[in-house]
């Protein structure tokens, strides 16, 4: 059984930084494309960003390209998100995924963690 763990969240103020982690257990981890999801109270969970097995190739969301980086470590079975310069409107529930990279982010998500809060304050 895949499990997804995610740490890291927590309340920051406008303009700070937060590094979320995910692990991953149970599964073959360099094999999976890897993504961060969002969901704010009353909105649609939206793609964040996402990342192949061998880092070659990542994908942002437009509301977070230049502030958020995405990051893994194969060896570790871990996969970071790295927000800066965050912003109220970046509150939600982050959630890690894994899945399969498209031309513009992760689809036909497999498996989520149990999501992690972030809460900004203005």
């Amino acid at each position: 059984q895949v499990q997804l763990v995610e740490s890291g969240g927590g309340l920051v103020q406008t303009g700070d930084s937060l590094r979320l982690s995910c692990v991953v257990s149970g599964g073959t981890f360099v094999t999976y494309a890897m993504g961060w999801f969002r969901q704010a109270p009353g909105n649609e969970r939206e793609f964040v960003a996402a990342i192949n097995w061998s880092s070659a190739r990542k994908y942002y969301a437009d509301s977070v390209t230049g502030r958020f980086s995405i990051s893994r470590d194969n060896a570790k079975e871990t996969v970071f998100l790295h927000m800066g310069s965050l912003k109220p409107e970046d509150a939600a529930v982050y959630y890690c995924a894994s899945g399969r990279l498209g031309s513009t982010g992760l689809f036909g998500v497999d498996y989520w963690g149990q999501g992690t809060q972030v809460t900004v304050s203005s």
